[in-house]
């Protein structure tokens, strides 16, 4: 196996589950590998947020000098964005030696394990930023956080983002259930910080149980703000007249307000200047959240695929002003709660442009359209179907005035779907003259 495409499809096949929950087998092949950290760790759980919550720890710890190393999934179009090493996604090739210590560790004494693709690229990537020498990791956990690979680290500091009703059959059936499972990611005596504003009760629960150090928002930190600035206040430290952060969406200061409480938990560790915090706010960049691509008709990129995040994107919708028309392009996983996510954003849309997806976890484009329908029966005439995201956009593109509004989301999949034409020429072809 000479290339990372190589190694991926041997990933797909090696084992018989795409989602394997438990850490005996990964957490035995890291332990052939001699798997470890010299640096500080943070993990980052939760339903939604996680990716902007990564993101901004980046940037803030990058502005103050840090060598970073980030672990995010999924990816929007080629693998290698899962892992950023400074700044940077890296290169294929600079992974391929971790694969490889992975696989040997793996077959080691003719004692085979099977690892799923999750599992084992999970490795992989945690090799390589222990190989590239960073001062902190900063690690995505992937799906719940008590089983997730991720998980056979122990975090310097746990942040848990919102928690909503997702991966239910997995997770569990409510709340409390998912939440349960994301405080696995706590560890006892070190700080775990709980930017949910209505945490489940589960997870403080844990914490107590445990003896987590618990910070939570709302008693612990927590910001205001006006039009112009926001400031934040915690334990002992207070940022003051701070620009809103780069990435758009009045859920970011949320996210923003866990950051900061995290790095507040961590200064001892990791201290950060208030000029690195005011930079790395500003600065911050993230494709897919809430992303304006520049141009007529207006474009706008979310990979919201939750009622949860549905609703962060429709209300973000509601405050970008009047548009004559709303495009919505469309395609999710059929396992989704597509319902409520639907009738959420429904009132904002008035054309539908439903997609297939190259995942066989996917809901047709026409059973989108059907579930869609069956909530507003004029949908059937305020819609079409297209073979993938990219056909959808053309499409929408082709019918949208200046001054309309085109919203992609649903899913990594449709996101990605667009977003692998590249920036500059999707900004090219969705000008209007």
């Amino acid at each position: 196996m000479n290339t990372l495409s190589d190694w991926l499809a041997h990933c797909e096949r090696l084992h018989p589950k795409t989602i394997d929950m438990g850490l005996d087998r990964v957490k035995a092949v890291a332990q052939r590998m001699g798997l470890s950290f010299e640096c500080p760790i943070i993990t980052v759980a939760g339903t939604n947020g996680k990716g902007s919550t990564c993101a901004m720890l980046e940037s803030i710890l990058g502005q103050a000098g840090y060598r970073t190393g980030v672990y995010t999934s999924p990816h929007l179009v080629h693998f290698e964005e899962r892992l950023r090493l400074r700044g940077e996604a890296v290169k294929a090739d600079e992974l391929l030696p971790s694969f490889a210590r992975v696989e040997l560790a793996r077959t080691a004494d003719g004692d085979e394990i099977s690892l799923s693709y999750f599992e084992f690229t999970t490795l992989a990537i945690l090799d390589c930023i222990a190989q590239a020498g960073v001062d902190v990791a900063i690690l995505e956990v992937g799906l719940g956080g008590r089983l997730d690979a991720v998980n056979i680290l122990d975090a310097d500091c746990a942040i848990i983002t919102s928690i909503d009703l997702d991966h239910m059959e997995l997770l569990g059936p409510d709340r409390e259930s998912i939440g349960r499972e994301k405080a696995g990611i706590m560890r006892t005596g070190r700080p775990v910080v709980v930017s949910d504003p209505i945490p489940p009760q589960s997870v403080i629960d844990h914490a107590a149980a445990i003896d987590a150090e618990l910070w939570r928002f709302g008693r612990d930190f927590n910001y205001s703000g006006d039009k112009q600035q926001w400031s934040w206040a915690g334990r002992d430290r207070r940022y003051s007249g701070l620009a809103y952060p780069a990435l758009r969406g009045a859920n970011q200061l949320v996210n923003a307000s866990g950051v900061l409480a995290a790095l507040t938990a961590l200064r001892e560790k990791l201290p950060v200047t208030a000029q690195a915090v005011r930079n790395g706010l500003a600065f911050v960049e993230l494709p897919g959240r809430f992303q304006i691509i520049p141009g007529q008709p207006t474009l706008v990129l979310d990979v919201a695929h939750n009622p949860h995040s549905v609703a962060a994107l429709t209300a973000n919708l509601d405050a970008m002003g009047y548009y004559p028309t709303t495009h919505a392009v469309f395609g999710a996983m059929a396992d989704k709660d597509l319902a409520p996510m639907l009738a959420r954003i429904m009132p904002l849309v008035d054309r539908w442009y439903f997609t297939d997806l190259p995942t066989p976890r996917a809901a047709s484009a026409a059973d989108l359209q059907a579930r869609c329908q069956a909530l507003n029966p004029g949908v059937a005439s305020a819609s079409a179907l297209f073979a993938d995201p990219l056909l959808a956009l053309r499409a929408a593109v082709a019918a949208a005035d200046p001054a309309d509004r085109i919203v992609v989301f649903g899913s990594f999949y449709t996101v990605g779907g667009v977003l692998k034409e590249g920036v500059p020429r999707l900004q090219a072809q969705h000008l209007k003259p």
